[in-house]
């Protein structure tokens, strides 16, 4: 009997939830069809908008304190990984090494206490101040549909009063239902009328001391951080300070040894071979076998004023003989090009490399690269152009250049293309030039990448 009792009493309150619904559904379609009058309170309504626009900023700004925090996790992570790095690449016997050691250790102790304030501090506080908003929010809407209770018991009380055929029972029960509904409405709307001005003033003073917690928090955070960063930094110091000799050199390319061994025999085999008259050699003779193929100029370059047509360029011991033959002037032997040839494209179609026949071509026309058009008797013979050093370099051979930064070489070409390395240039120093106008002891090799051009 009791259980069946008691499943009476369940289905009679679904009854009456599911009337309740329905009546609450049908007083609304009538409102809005505007065929019955709902009761209004605009303070209230401002209240529930107030309400609304706090809980989405409470939403906003508790998501992104969770990103901030993740944030700082994550730099956390990296910057523990970097020191972790720094303690891998640091060797044990560099100076500092300890106190290297105990300030990464440090580091990572002052992000796990920034993060773990953070949370307390403000994230924790974020999620009890939001934590209130569910329960208001229920209770509106509660309201609301209490209000809705309230309308519907008046219209049905004031349709009861005005209808033709008065049935006083029916009328001193919708009495009662109104009283009763009013009742009810008007204890949630009294507590919810002085809750939500409450609560929205609140939030002025909640959103001071939270981000008076952040950047408090971050302020002291940075300025420990700020003294290891000092203390890291004078470790690091202190080692540069102790091996600042490994420094960092502009290196030149490596020279190939077989051209330098060859380079070295063929100066020794120059240096005891007979001394040579500065007379011209005489061409060999038509069809003889020769090494250099014979270069000839078919075109004689306008004197200049007050020199004598004809006259002999001064031999340079630079030069190959065929160089001494062009400057000598010599007339085309038989069997020789046609006019209009000029000596590079002769040498072009020999086997002398382009550098050479580039210095042919600038001797016969009694010019220099780099002059004003008239012959540079006070240059190297031969000279190209200048450089000038951008770094010091320390010869390593008999042969080479020893160079200080800022000393200008002039370049001259190789005397036997073949021995020239890539990335290296022959020249003599502009100081020992003037000094000594000697191209045998002043002149050797330098890499290239030590010097700039400056003319």
């Amino acid at each position: 009997m009791a259980e069946m009792g008691s499943k009476g009493v369940t289905a009679g309150k679904i009854a009456s939830n599911v009337q309740k619904k329905l009546t609450r559904a049908q007083e609304k379609v009538l409102q809005k069809l505007g065929k019955a009058d709902e009761t209004k309170d605009e303070q209230f309504e401002q209240c529930v908008q107030n309400f609304n626009k706090q809980l989405t900023e409470g939403t906003r700004l508790q998501k992104d304190l969770r990103t901030y925090l993740a944030s700082v996790k994550a730099m956390h992570e990296a910057s523990k990984k970097l020191n972790e790095c720094l303690q891998e690449v640091y060797e044990p016997d560099w100076p500092g090494r300890d106190e290297a050691n105990k300030i990464a250790e440090n580091n990572d102790l002052l992000w796990m206490d920034y993060h773990q304030k953070l949370v307390d501090q403000a994230l924790l506080t974020m999620d009890t101040y939001l934590g209130q908003f569910p329960d208001i929010k229920s209770r509106i809407a509660k309201r609301g549909r209490k209000l809705v209770d309230y309308d519907s018991a008046r219209h049905h009380y004031e349709s009861l009063q005005t209808a033709k055929k008065k049935d006083e029972v029916k009328i001193a029960k919708a009495e009662e239902e109104l009283i009763k509904a009013q009742k009810v409405f008007e204890e949630m709307n009294v507590d919810l009328q002085e809750e939500l001005p409450s609560l929205w003033n609140s939030r002025v003073g909640f959103y001071v001391n939270t981000f008076q917690s952040i950047a408090g928090l971050e302020e002291n955070f940075h300025k420990e951080m700020s003294k290891l960063n000092q203390n890291l930094n004078d470790v690091l110091v202190s080692l540069e300070k102790q091996h600042g000799s490994n420094t960092f050199t502009v290196k030149a390319q490596p020279r190939k040894k077989s051209k330098l061994f060859s380079r070295l025999r063929r100066k020794k085999n120059s240096d005891n071979a007979p001394a040579k008259g500065n007379k011209s050699p005489s061409p060999p003779p038509d069809g003889s076998p020769v090494a250099t193929p014979e270069i000839r100029v078919n075109h004689e370059p306008e004197p200049a004023s007050g020199a004598t047509p004809g006259a002999s360029i001064p031999k340079s011991p630079s030069q190959p003989a065929e160089a001494l033959e062009v400057a000598g002037g010599t007339q085309p032997a038989p069997g020789a090009q046609e006019p209009g040839e000029t000596a590079a494209s002769e040498a072009a179609s020999s086997s002398l490399p382009a550098v050479v026949v580039e210095t042919f071509s600038a001797t016969v026309n009694g010019t220099v690269e780099g002059s004003s058009g008239t012959g540079r008797l006070d240059l190297p013979p031969g000279f190209m152009f200048k450089v000038q050093a951008q770094h010091d370099y320390t010869a390593t051979d008999t042969d080479e250049l020893q160079l200080k930064a800022g000393d200008v070489v002039l370049v001259i070409p190789f005397q036997n293309p073949e021995e020239q390395d890539e990335g290296w240039l022959m020249g003599v120093k502009e100081s020992d030039w003037n000094q000594h106008k000697e191209l045998e002891k002043c002149r050797g090799v330098f890499p290239e990448n030590f010097t700039e051009r400056v003319q």
